[in-house]
């Protein structure tokens, strides 16, 4: 990846959140900064609420062109006209997923820090494969996904790939060269500010 191609943005949401309060931050973020892919992480017990977050999420998001997939419930795409899942298993349920939504939708695997969970997503039909957490997270459940792991895919597969997981503005700059996404979410959403946070995160990109 050259200087002049740099990574693109792809945004989650918080896991729990007040969408009156959250689609104003959102929309603004979005305005701010362009936004590649938007992912609604939402931890809900009612699918019912799911659905009425995915609905309001759906309609700001494809204002600005921009993509919403959901994490794991990829039952709810079609039903919520969303764009697609981002799975939590690996490699799994890729093939399966892909068979169930068809070639269009988009479907991501996040696969830890496993080079080899990310090559089997990938030939089971991913769109692409993220790595993480690339920082220090003490929620992390997994090794954290280092820089060799990002030099290599880059290098040689041509699936796109995603860093996430306790990003800082050092590690921006650091894995800008070898990642094609930075997914960000609570790095932002804990902060009054959400877009003066995304834009002091980036600034080693832009």
């Amino acid at each position: 990846m050259s200087d002049t191609d740099q990574p693109n943005l792809y945004l989650v949401t918080p896991a729990a959140f007040d969408l009156d309060a959250f689609l104003p931050r959102l929309a603004a973020v979005i305005d701010a900064e362009p936004v590649a892919c938007l992912r609604l992480a939402l931890v809900a017990d009612d699918e019912d609420d799911l659905a009425r977050a995915a609905d309001a999420l759906r309609e700001v998001a494809h204002a600005r062109d921009v993509p919403l997939v959901v994490t794991g419930h990829a039952g709810l795409v079609e039903r919520l006209g969303l764009d697609g899942v981002h799975l939590t298993d690996g490699a799994r349920s890729v093939r399966a997923t892909r068979k169930a939504l068809g070639a269009d939708a988009i479907v991501g695997a996040f696969c830890g820090a496993s080079r080899h969970d990310g090559m089997n997503a990938g030939e089971a039909g991913a769109d692409y494969i993220a790595f993480g957490p690339i920082g220090d997270s003490p929620l992390a459940q997994g090794p954290r996904a280092e820089h060799d792991l990002f030099a290599w895919w880059s290098q040689m597969i041509e699936l796109p790939v995603v860093a996430e997981g306790a990003l800082d503005t050092a590690l921006i700059e650091a894995f800008a060269p070898v990642t094609d996404f930075f997914a960000i979410g609570p790095e932002i959403w804990r902060e009054d500010d959400a877009v003066a946070a995304l834009r002091r995160l980036i600034a080693p990109i832009r």
